[in-house]
């Protein structure tokens, strides 16, 4: 194992890492969020916004190392590329020194076998280059600012609809918030 191969299995036991770090806090965000309700229940409105900060605090650490995660991500495949480009590279390196003999003795033969390792070689080289392309597009895709907006408008209005519900039901409520 050459010692780039060394760091590309280190990057992506980081990348994993970082993926279980960042459901960890999603699990810890969830859990300040079910603290957050119990104590709203009990009308403890000072430790709720302690948990509310707990959790918002969480899941900006959960999108951090997800975002690192991705970026770690995107760095392992460019060192896969490069290793396997370095592999081909050396591949290559033979055939022509082969093909350098084969084609002092001029056997025909040999040319063809040759010729055609090497387009063999070289559509393996265009798969596995493609399929890098693929992985690094599909760890570097932008979300558009609209999409992400919906996905957060939903959390909003159903946190909203919850604490109008349990206002109407606790007239107490109301005037600690200053509706």
């Amino acid at each position: 194992m050459s010692n780039m191969e060394k760091h590309l299995f280190n990057l992506k036991f980081a990348a994993k890492d970082l993926q279980r770090n960042s459901k960890k806090c999603d699990k810890e965000e969830k859990a300040e969020k079910a603290k957050v309700k119990q104590a709203i229940q009990k009308g403890n409105m000072e430790a709720a916004r302690i948990h509310a900060e707990n959790a918002i605090r969480q899941k900006h650490q959960a999108i951090n190392f997800l975002r690192m995660s991705a970026r770690v991500d995107a760095v392992a495949s460019r060192v896969q590329t490069a290793v396997t480009v370095n592999q081909v590279s050396k591949s290559m390196s033979g055939v022509v020194k082969s093909m350098d003999a084969t084609l002092k003795s001029m056997n025909l033969e040999k040319i063809s076998a040759l010729m055609d390792k090497f387009e063999s070689q070289f559509e393996t080289l265009d798969v596995q280059t493609a399929q890098m392309e693929d992985t690094m597009g599909n760890t570097t895709t932008l979300t558009t600012p609209q999409v992400i907006n919906t996905i957060l408008q939903q959390p909003r209005e159903a946190a909203l609809l919850w604490l109008l519900l349990k206002a109407v039901s606790t007239p107490v409520v109301i005037q600690t918030l200053n509706f």
